[in-house]
């Protein structure tokens, strides 16, 4: 095995992904599979943190289009990303691998508050970080709290990982037979051409801070290792280079 290319990374898991097939909930044998593969990379000395989206428990806009006030909906959205963190850094320790979880909104007793210096010590000493909570602030997705982590930590890469969707495509492969994968794009591109990646805020704040982004199918075993490894698999988004 030769050298990983990526040191220091983002994993931004959805919240569907802790659920299974289920769509719902948390499923904790689905997260304990998922774990395995997070234990591999981090073997090899990989500083990883995770962003998990809330979606399998509430999500915001949801809420917001049922009549509730946005802001409100969306705090509920950032507190299912704390039960998400902690179910996951349950799984991650019961694997023996050593984990903090920090909220950008406090709650001591059952996590760390964010701190950016904090969070790269722990990164250095081999723990992997779980930043919960999103932002901190309504109106913005874990997709902009993934570039903005991304940018305050120094990370090397995001990876995004998805659910049986194996990179970028022009539409929806499920919808559209005539949809064409992209292997390789720019942040501007993604924007330019309204591709459903990530969040316009969070594509915009990647390009600004030339953070690249990975697109890869989750459900593949091993594809994380792949990706550190730097083998060309999903859409590689890159930045401003």
């Amino acid at each position: 095995m030769g050298q990983p290319k990526y040191k220091r990374v983002i994993l931004k898991l959805s919240g569907e992904a802790l659920a299974g097939v289920a769509g719902f909930g948390i499923n904790p044998p689905v997260i304990k599979e998922m774990v395995k593969e997070i234990k591999d990379i981090h073997k090899l000395g990989i500083e990883i943190a995770i962003i998990v989206g809330g979606g399998n428990i509430w999500r915001g806009t949801t809420g917001a289009e049922m009549g509730m006030e946005r802001a409100q909906a969306d705090y509920m959205g950032m507190l299912a990303t704390v039960m998400n963190s902690l179910a996951l850094q349950d799984v991650l320790e019961n694997e023996g691998v050593p984990t903090r979880v920090q909220t950008s909104i406090e709650m001591r007793q059952v996590a760390e508050p964010y701190i950016r210096r904090k969070a790269m010590r722990h990164l250095e000493k081999g723990r992997v970080v779980i930043f919960a909570g999103g932002t901190g602030n309504p109106y913005f997705s874990t997709d902009t709290t993934a570039a903005l982590r991304a940018a305050e930590i120094g990370a090397d890469v995001i990876l995004m990982a998805k659910n049986n969707v194996d990179g970028v495509y022009s539409a929806d492969p499920k919808k559209d037979a005539n949809a064409v994968k992209f292997t390789e794009l720019t942040h501007l591109d993604v924007i330019s051409k309204g591709l459903q990646v990530m969040d316009s805020t969070a594509s915009s704040l990647s390009m600004d801070n030339d953070i690249p982004l990975v697109v890869f199918n989750m459900n593949v075993p091993g594809n994380i290792l792949r990706v550190i490894m730097g083998d060309e698999i999903g859409t590689t988004v890159r930045g401003n280079k």
